[in-house]
């Protein structure tokens, strides 16, 4: 039988918690996807990018944080309406793990990348926040040395 992904009643559906052939992993508090609730705009695009990022490389890009069920406040000061998720900079080892962009197990051009994908399938003006200025593509904020936010905007 399919199984349907939960839906909260906002009719934002939790994003599938990481299927086996899927590009990325998930991670983020509260766990077992309840901080994973997304807008259908911002599905589309994670969807979207895991399919690209899947074709040009085989380790997969942490997905963290989108909104808890009905955009009930938790421990962000954003993360409410299902139009922002943060998501881990690329590791050169592969592991499912956390990383900054300090770290040597960081990987620079593959984060790069990735970003790049973002923007290149969002549909609409996307904003994102990350610390390593290396990056053109986005804009430093407070506390974003080990993952990457993007949001609508």
């Amino acid at each position: 039988m399919l199984e349907v992904q939960p839906k909260d009643a906002r009719a934002y559906f939790i994003l599938p918690q990481a299927p086996e052939e899927a590009g990325y992993y998930v991670y983020g508090t509260p766990g077992g996807g309840a901080a994973q609730f997304a807008h259908p705009r911002m599905m589309t695009l994670i969807l979207a990018v895991e399919r690209e990022w899947a074709t040009i490389d085989d380790r997969k890009f942490g997905v963290g944080n989108i909104s808890i069920a009905n955009g009930v406040k938790f421990d962000h000061a954003s993360h409410l309406k299902g139009l922002e998720v943060d998501i881990r900079p690329m590791r050169k080892d592969g592991h499912h793990a956390p990383v900054t962009y300090h770290d040597d197990a960081y990987d620079l051009d593959a984060t790069e990348t990735l970003i790049n994908i973002f923007h290149a399938y969002a549909c609409g003006k996307l904003k994102i926040f990350f610390n390593d200025s290396r990056i053109s593509a986005v804009s430093p904020l407070r506390k974003h040395d080990n993952h990457f936010h993007v949001q609508f905007g």
